[in-house]
């Protein structure tokens, strides 16, 4: 599913995924009401671009709010982006950028050798 998420979209799905289960659109505004400032006509809206775009299915009774889109979705079409549109679609470019400099503790770049290693 190809899913662009803006910032504030994000938010609230990272409300979702962290609850782990359907939450109403009221405790999801109570949340980012405290996290972020947000008001409840703010996070309604919000939502409702979330459900435009498929990302969350409104369920009743209570505006159950239920992400349809996994967190590790939402991360590779973001990641996906950045590499099309910073580094004209090489992910060696990004990986070379991240290197050169020293952006990575050593127990990532391990991590990333692993992976490498793993797609060969």
């Amino acid at each position: 599913m190809e899913l662009k998420l803006f910032d504030s979209e994000r938010k609230v799905m990272e409300v979702l995924w962290e609850a782990d289960a359907p939450l109403t659109a009221k405790a999801i505004a109570t949340k980012l009401g405290e996290l972020v400032g947000w008001n409840k006509n703010t996070t309604y809206t919000v939502i409702k671009k979330c459900i435009d775009k498929g990302a969350i299915e409104r369920r009743e009774p209570g505006f159950q709010c239920v992400p349809l889109v996994r967190r590790e979705e939402a991360q590779a079409a973001a990641a996906a982006e950045l590499v099309e549109k910073v580094f004209d679609g090489s992910a060696s470019l990004l990986f070379a950028s991240l290197l050169s400099k020293k952006q990575l503790p050593p127990e990532e770049i391990h991590r990333l050798r692993e992976l490498i290693d793993e797609l060969e």
